[in-house]
């Protein structure tokens, strides 16, 4: 049986598999602009443009995958001498808030694709349409917000796994 938790944990690696394969495109097309540059005299025009763009949309990508594993930052030192169980009413409580965030973050950051859509913004040099960039973010920060969401209902643990 397909569990919701399976489901988030392989969407998420999923969206870190597509943040990986830009961040390899950013890669190859700065290497092929740096030898451009050096041996023919002409680099890909809007390299930097381009790299921007693909990096927004890979750090949003790791984002679902990064709250599945718990990999954002933990304060601890006040919690250490705190029971379990008020440290595992914290994490979930850390987890709502979170969840709140990234659902307001996916909201405002789909407004802003759409607005990006409708007045057909673009880059500087290349014209490269901005809302591209938007709707790789808005999914990975709504999957996000699901993650934490989960976590913070019980249904994930720290690895992504369902709860028993």
């Amino acid at each position: 049986m397909f569990h919701l938790s399976h489901l988030l944990s392989w969407l998420a690696r999923f969206c870190a598999i597509l943040a990986g394969l830009l961040l390899t495109a950013i890669t190859l097309m700065t290497c092929a602009s740096i030898i451009g540059r050096e041996f023919i005299g002409r680099p890909i025009t809007g390299d930097f443009e381009l790299s921007g763009v693909a990096a927004g949309a890979a750090i949003a990508l790791f984002m679902p995958l990064c709250q599945v594993r718990r990999g954002n930052i933990i304060v601890d030192f006040f919690t250490t001498r705190c029971s379990s169980s008020t440290i595992h009413r914290l994490d979930r409580l850390g987890a709502w808030l979170l969840a709140v965030c990234f659902f307001i973050l996916a909201w405002r950051t789909g407004v802003g694709g759409l607005n990006a859509f409708q007045s057909s913004s673009g880059t500087m040099i290349l014209g490269f349409p901005e809302w591209i960039t938007y709707g790789f973010m808005v999914p990975a920060f709504g999957l996000t917000s699901l993650i934490a969401s989960a976590q913070a209902i019980g249904l994930m643990d720290n690895n992504g796994s369902e709860l028993r």
